[in-house]
């Protein structure tokens, strides 16, 4: 049964549309992940399901008894209000109990929150982002709407939240780049591309195999609508006999083939290794110690990063990670130790606040004031060459920052981080806001990247695909992993939350280690295959028509008129009975049928008039 119906929704972005004539249906208890790329519209898709935001053009139709919670990206909250005030108040009369408070409480303490009566203008941007979080679960809706649920999650609530709204029985709608948890919670992956959207019955696994085929099968139909076009061009330019009575019928369909567009690829952000030589000597922490008041994040620790090496840090929110980061930086100080750095380190810092930008800044002068030309391993680039691997058209380099969506400022930011041509990459919460595909090629980049990557993240997939090393904090110490985040979680000595430690324990992540995209890649198409009915003669045997042959085109040009007139009767035919479904789909059924014949019947001429013309040719 379908709660909610989206129907053909157009939504424009100022002169760039972000929805063309749309569909979409959420039935009880389905479970849909929306991805795409940053900036085609899923934030806003999500809004116009919460009722939050009207398409253009289109219908939204939701059922009366209906009720829906929705999540926003950016949370807005009354300053004065406590976290357990926020939390209940949206909560229904009739639901304000006992029951709800104590319901409430406990999403409040899975998601890091001890005090319960702490006011918003006290709480970062991740504690808003997890408050509001609570706030959502806690309504007994038929349909969650949520706008990154796991941003700001460490990975221990991720496995929860994941967990959780896997036994969850109401419909989901949810936008999330955590590719693990897409592929453990939804039955369904809608694809935002280019204005449309593409339904996959799928996990995020199945929805990578399927989407493969989509294109696949995308490229084969634009190589056919050329292949028609080229032929009904030569047919028209050659003059042929039917010409003449069927003239007009053949311009109207180069003009309808000349008038569709072709299968765009999705973007993908291009990066290449930009970063500058590192020497011997690295990135040296000596007795690194440090508190906040009598808060003691972490004492004595020592570490010396290897030369290419990958670490992933992990561990519960507030424990510490970020203001390691700043101090490997050089944006924070210890209390105790020092960090030493070699004289060719070069720190390139992608933090986790994305940084504010003067007003009126141009994308383009975001990255000039970073560098010029910066040189990569096939040469050198511009900032606007740069710009254009990042997904950023030459109109909308000279537009201003703040007109960007959160993604693509992300996006933005991270040119900016690797226009410095680093050695040393400090990544803090890198898969917040960055869209999949993204991801996916900076997953590709740090592969190649010659340098060191130190990165903290909740994000599993990323950790299990990048990094070879985590460093986990344990209380006020912290303990050095072989392998990625999987590796780490199964290893017998990580401690448990009881004090002992893991010993046998299933996979967190759910499954083996992945390497690569999470699910297999069918082998692009190769070349062109030669065309139907298409001979190769012998070689320096003179050109000749077989017996065959030469029947077949003295008579071809009436067969393409014969059949030309055969799909013009049957298309008069269809509207003639439009309200009569089973002659429709019969006389459907023939048209198709009728069509190809036409199509291999005229390649098959243009191959019989050039064999025709080579022949007059050799005399």
């Amino acid at each position: 049964m379908n709660l909610l119906v989206l129907e053909h929704i157009y939504k424009d972005f100022g002169a760039r549309p972000l929805l063309e004539d749309v569909s979409l249906g959420v039935q009880a208890g389905e479970k849909i992940g929306i991805v795409g790329v940053n900036g085609t519209g899923k934030s806003t898709l999500l809004k116009i399901l919460a009722g939050l935001e009207e398409p253009d053009r289109g219908t939204v139709t939701k059922g009366n008894s209906v009720s829906l919670a929705y999540l926003p990206q950016t949370p807005v909250f009354s300053p004065d209000a406590s976290l357990l005030d926020y939390v209940l108040e949206e909560a229904a009369p009739e639901e304000e109990s006992w029951d709800t408070e104590t319901r409430a409480r406990e999403l409040l303490t899975r998601l890091g929150f001890q005090d319960h009566t702490r006011t918003a203008a006290h709480l970062s941007g991740g504690e808003r982002k997890r408050a509001a979080l609570a706030r959502t679960l806690l309504r007994p809706a038929d349909i969650l709407v949520l706008d990154e649920p796991t941003n700001h999650l460490d990975s221990q609530m991720v496995a929860w939240l994941e967990q959780y709204l896997a036994q969850r029985k109401q419909a989901l709608v949810m936008v999330t780049h955590d590719r693990y948890f897409l592929d453990r919670v939804t039955r369904r992956i809608v694809e935002i591309d280019e204005g449309k959207l593409y339904s996959y019955e799928a996990s995020y696994a199945g929805f990578l195999e399927l989407r493969e085929q989509r294109l696949a099968d995308a490229q084969a139909s634009e190589r056919k609508r050329r292949t028609i076009l080229r032929t009904e061009l030569e047919w028209l330019h050659r003059g042929a006999r039917a010409r003449s009575t069927k003239q007009k019928a053949h311009i109207q369909r180069i003009e309808e083939l000349q008038s569709q567009s072709g299968p765009s690829a999705q973007g993908t952000v291009q990066l290449d290794s930009v970063s500058s030589r590192l020497g011997k000597k690295t990135l040296q922490l000596e007795g690194l110690s440090k508190s906040f008041g009598s808060r003691t994040l972490f004492q004595d620790f020592s570490h010396i990063a290897l030369r290419e090496e990958r670490l992933g840090i992990v561990g519960p929110n507030g424990c510490g990670k970020s203001t390691l980061l700043k101090i490997l930086a050089g944006q924070e100080t210890p209390d105790a130790g020092q960090v030493i750095r070699g004289d060719t380190v070069r720190i390139g810092y992608f933090a986790q606040e994305t940084p504010v930008l003067p007003e009126g800044t141009r994308v383009i002068d975001a990255v000039r004031d970073i560098a010029e030309v910066i040189h990569t391993s096939q040469g050198t680039a511009t900032a606007s060459q740069m710009l254009e691997r990042f997904l950023f058209s030459p109109a909308e380099q000279y537009g201003l920052v703040e007109k960007l969506s959160g993604g693509e400022k992300r996006r933005l930011f991270l040119l900016q981080v690797l226009m410095g041509a680093p050695n040393v990459l400090l990544l803090d919460e890198p898969t917040n806001d960055l869209d999949i595909a993204t991801l996916t090629v900076l997953e590709d980049y740090l592969d190649r990247f010659a340098g060191i990557v130190i990165a903290v993240s909740h994000d599993r997939y990323f950790l299990d695909r990048t990094m070879n090393r985590i460093l986990a904090f344990e209380g006020r110490r912290l303990h050095l992993y072989e392998g990625g985040y999987t590796d780490y979680w199964n290893s017998p000595n990580r401690p448990r939350e009881d004090g002992g430690t893991v010993g046998s324990r299933k996979n967190a992540s759910g499954g083996s280690q992945k390497n690569g995209s999470g699910g297999s890649q069918k082998d692009s198409p190769g070349g062109s295959q030669p065309s139907r009915g298409r001979e190769k003669p012998r070689p320096n045997a003179k050109l000749r028509f077989r017996y065959q042959e030469q029947r077949e085109y003295e008579t071809i040009e009436d067969d393409i008129a014969a059949l030309e007139s055969q799909v013009e009767a049957l298309e008069k035919e269809m509207e003639a009975c439009s309200s009569q479904y089973a002659r429709l789909e019969q006389l459907t059924a023939e048209k198709e049928q009728a069509e190809r014949q036409l199509e291999e019947k005229m390649e098959r001429w243009v191959y019989l008039s050039e064999l025709a013309q080579k022949i007059a040719e050799q005399g």
